[in-house]
């Protein structure tokens, strides 16, 4: 039986993307390229935001925050498989593995949520524009940004501690860059059926709902748009949308594609699941900055300022 022969474990290991010391040297470049694109994106995102009174308003808020979350969301794995690649190591400890899995599902769903919440707010700008301000309040943002922290640190604590009460046999190898739940529930001695349970209901309402979210959101925009006469409003309206589509389109793609794919499917595999993992835990936080950013006007300029400043600053 699957419970005999169990064995305390203390640490596992990560086996990364590549066992070729080549590709590892690569690899290793790359996702210190990717991790410092990352944070240097993103704070600039938030500092210009600081910076310029013009971009205080609920939009560029959630932004802002979505960008601390994404450099937060980022240091959860990039720096540990950075660490363990200088140190020659691939192991991690029980403690540290519990510790990454709980923040992963926090920043996870923080993305996720605050993804709908700017949904919501593009609804409101487009479809009820005179009733903006009085909609979203300074009170209402931040009970958005708060509330959300809060379910999703919950969340978090709930699959973190059905982690830890799980045994685990002797084998220990992870196939993966970092601790995610479901190689972990595959290590498991223990019977794994509650825990699969809550990632399917709870894990799943809190992807589904905000997603549901954001699509009834944009189907009214859409219908709210198309009933513009002129053709310029048209492409005003959908230009103030599409940044955030391309996030929500990078995310839930690589999301849907690692959690929601069967595992009998031909398309899955270990392989598979490392590259999607990626894209979301990695590519996707470094892309959102170069995305908001070259899309949007006001992004362009507030940047330009910080950058002037710095650049006089140190001439």
């Amino acid at each position: 039986m699957r419970g005999t022969n169990q064995s305390s474990v203390s640490e596992f290991l990560l086996l990364g993307l590549s066992r070729q010391p080549q590709q590892q040297q690569i690899l290793f470049l790359l996702f210190l390229i990717m991790y410092l694109a990352t944070v240097l994106g993103n704070l600039l995102i938030i500092l210009a935001i600081g910076t310029d009174s013009h971009l205080h308003t609920p939009m560029y808020f959630f932004l802002s925050n979505l960008s601390f979350v994404d450099v937060c969301f980022s240091s959860t794995t990039v720096p540990k498989v950075l660490a363990n690649h200088i140190l020659g190591s691939q192991a991690i400890s029980f403690s540290g593995c519990l510790t990454q899995i709980y923040f992963l599902c926090v920043f996870a769903v923080m993305d996720n949520f605050l993804l709908a919440v700017m949904a919501y707010d593009r609804y409101v700008a487009i479809c009820h524009p005179l009733h903006y301000t009085t909609k979203m309040t300074h009170q209402l943002c931040a009970l958005l940004v708060v509330g959300s922290s809060a379910v999703a640190s919950m969340n978090a604590l709930l699959h973190t501690l059905l982690m830890a009460r799980l045994s685990f046999c002797a084998d220990n190898v992870i196939p993966h860059f970092f601790c995610d739940i479901t190689p972990l529930l595959k290590l498991s001695c223990s019977d794994t059926h509650l825990n699969e349970l809550m990632i399917l209901f709870v894990a799943g309402l809190l992807m589904i709902a905000p997603f549901v979210c954001i699509l009834v959101s944009y189907v009214l925009i859409t219908c709210a748009v198309l009933r513009v006469s002129s053709t310029r409003g048209r492409w005003k309206a959908f230009s103030t949308c599409s940044s955030h589509l391309a996030v929500v389109g990078l995310f839930y793609g690589t999301i849907i594609s690692l959690y929601f794919n069967p595992s009998s499917s031909s398309s899955h595999s270990a392989g598979s699941d490392m590259a999607a993992a990626m894209m979301y835990t990695v590519v996707t936080p470094m892309l959102n900055p170069f995305i908001y950013s070259l899309r949007n006007k006001d992004m362009k300029g507030a940047l330009r300022k910080v950058l002037t400043m710095k650049f006089s600053s140190t001439q």
